[in-house]
């Protein structure tokens, strides 16, 4: 009997840790994010699609809690003024307090990009691709970076990527056709 009871206890102690509950506004939010993310690949045009996307960047931007929103908006307006340096401390005391918030990985790597430091940025992406696999922002600065890099080829998947997600992305189809271009330009 001890020995059966040792060994149930064993295994649940061998299992993973089930993953955190979502709080019921968490889950909420999730929800919302699917279906709107199924609306925006069904969207017929590009004004449709235009509106699901500011919606999906609201919810992404409530995401965090007020005073990291501050800190991101302040960033955001120190790196619209070009003070780079400012804007990156922002960020960084904006992840600081969540660092599970996929736009402010985002704004730190635009803010590193333009300072530069593309492996920053593209660190920056990464963290917020494995936060929000979905995030076409990220997406499309990554392919950004990619095309800078000369890597056509990947900007065109990257590319790809955030066409899969955002079909009616504005200028979309036009800068694919300028990255398969280039990309089998380099094949040749």
């Amino acid at each position: 009997m001890i020995r059966a009871l040792l060994l149930a206890l064993a295994w649940l102690l061998a299992m993973p840790d089930p993953a955190p509950a979502q709080s019921p506004r968490e889950a909420a939010r999730a929800a919302e994010l699917d279906r709107l993310f199924a609306a925006l690949q069904a969207a017929e045009d590009s004004g449709g699609a235009q509106i699901l996307e500011t919606r999906i960047r609201s919810l992404w931007a409530q995401a965090v809690s007020p005073a990291a929103a501050l800190l991101l908006r302040r960033g955001q307006r120190n790196l619209q003024a070009e003070e780079v340096a400012e804007a990156l401390e922002d960020f960084d005391a904006a992840l600081v307090l969540e660092p599970e918030a996929a736009e402010a990985w985002l704004m730190r790597a635009q803010a590193n990009a333009r300072q530069g430091d593309r492996i920053a940025a593209a660190r920056d992406l990464q963290a917020a691709l494995r936060l929000e696999p979905r995030h076409f922002g990220a997406l499309l600065q990554l392919s950004g970076l990619q095309e800078e890099a000369g890597d056509f080829r990947g900007a065109l998947r990257s590319l790809d990527a955030v066409l899969a997600l955002h079909p009616k992305l504005a200028g979309g189809p036009e800068r694919r056709r300028e990255l398969l271009r280039r990309a089998e330009g380099d094949a040749l």
